[in-house]
């Protein structure tokens, strides 16, 4: 820590100076009171983080808690925000200092794995965080959106659709979503609080869009899937509609479901373009479209993971398949974690009836290293969505045992891939 800008946590009456430094790094536009009130609705004032010149606040960072489904589980997680430094006093060591101490106090909580959507991607790499999860933007235009015939897939007659308020759909969409959350790795469990915070459509933040919509597909079982978006009217010059729908968030807990609201939207009267960001990278549409390419699929990076306290993290998973396997790790914020540790894991599925596989351990060692890799390369492949392969193809992890590799990556793989549809 620098001691020329001491950190520490601030009180409720700093709020608004510690989010003007986020206005400011951030080129904010939107105005700032109903902004203030919003960030409120999760912001925990213990986990925050203010670095000071004098009296003002010049960088600032904080953290979430919220507990995420991991392969196999769930575990609580830190989910790192608000991270800022006041453009005058760039380049002085205080985005470093408040990153080591935000990581320090989040292993001192005795949690294993920190969060985060970066904002700039260069910038958290070399604080431990790998990319743990992609997501895919797609774009798909009037007349394109054709899916296969539901004979084809030979699924059950789709449900009925309902348009409803958002805020009063929340009862519905909560037990689909709740029905989601136990498979997927990356999505974390949504209270009152994250709801709201989900749900929040000021008309500042809409860019001319509609107030955000809901579709619930349900039966009489209940719902079994939900779509949130937003519509633009426009119209050519020629009079011809070119509007468009944007998708913030689609759930089913079906293919029936799931068919039904995506058709539901795509066909959609006065739309051009139907717009849908964050989407998993493996989404159904791109094999559901009778023309995948048609969705213009846009992969970017997620989520990112960072283990700040390694054999607790490896051990608070399943893994896919039986693995054992020794990793030497490197750390520079971290000293416990850098060295050789032992993995041993039994695979995720057994015979049926049989009983559920033991825990993993992850346990010091002085054996040989099967493999050598940063903290950064366990936090990518952490949440099963990227291949320890793949990072040795990119020079990031190297293997001295012949066929550990392939043991490793094949036992962190998971699925279905893992997904953050929530930003914090």
């Amino acid at each position: 820590m620098s001691a020329a800008y001491p950190i520490r946590p601030i009180t409720d009456s700093e709020f608004p100076a510690f989010y003007a430094v986020i206005e400011h790094a951030f080129n904010g536009t939107y105005p700032t009171e109903p902004e203030l009130r919003h960030e409120l609705t999760v912001f925990e004032f213990d986990r925050s983080l203010a670095a000071f010149d004098g009296s003002d606040i010049v960088g600032t960072a904080g953290a979430v808690t919220f507990r995420m489904t991991v392969p196999g589980g769930a575990a609580t997680m830190a989910g790192v925000t608000a991270v800022s430094v006041l453009p005058s006093y760039r380049r002085r060591g205080i985005l470093s200092s408040l990153m080591r101490r935000l990581l320090a106090d989040v292993r001192s909580r005795g949690e294993a794995v920190a969060a985060l959507l970066a904002s700039e991607a260069s910038i958290y790499g070399r604080y431990g965080f790998g990319i743990a999860t992609a997501e895919l933007d797609l774009t798909i235009r009037r007349g394109e959106g054709v899916l296969l015939e539901q004979s084809t897939l030979g699924l059950d007659p789709a449900p009925r659709l309902r348009i409803a308020e958002p805020r009063d759909a929340v009862p519905e969409m909560a037990k689909v979503y709740d029905v989601m959350l136990p498979a997927r790795p990356g999505l974390f469990a949504r209270d009152d609080r994250w709801w709201d915070y989900v749900l929040w459509d000021p008309e500042h933040r809409r860019s001319g869009n509609s107030p955000l919509r809901c579709v619930i597909a349900e039966d009489g079982t209940g719902p079994r899937g939900y779509a949130l978006f937003s519509g633009k009217p426009e119209w050519d010059d020629h009079g011809i509609p070119s509007g468009t729908l944007q998708v913030s968030e689609l759930m089913a807990a079906d293919p029936t479901a799931y068919s039904a609201i995506w058709n539901d939207l795509l066909t959609r009267d006065l739309v051009r373009e139907v717009r849908a960001r964050v989407r998993p990278a493996d989404e159904p549409l791109l094999y559901l479209l009778a023309d995948p390419r048609r969705a213009r699929p846009l992969l970017l990076d997620g989520l990112w993971i960072r283990l700040v306290s390694v054999g607790q993290a490896l051990t608070q998973r399943r893994y896919a398949c039986a693995v054992d396997v020794v990793i030497e790790v490197t750390d520079d914020l971290f000293a416990d974690n850098a060295g050789r540790w032992r993995l041993r894991a039994q695979g995720s599925v057994g015979a049926a009836g049989a009983a559920a596989p033991a825990p993993a351990s992850c346990e010091r060692t002085s054996a040989p290293a099967d493999l050598a890799l940063p903290v950064q390369a366990l936090g990518a492949a952490y949440l099963g969505g990227t291949r320890l392969s793949a990072l040795a193809g990119a020079g990031l992890v190297s293997e001295m045992r012949p066929g550990a590799l392939a043991a490793l990556s094949a036992a962190m793989s998971w699925d279905p891939a893992p997904w953050c549809t929530t930003g914090f």
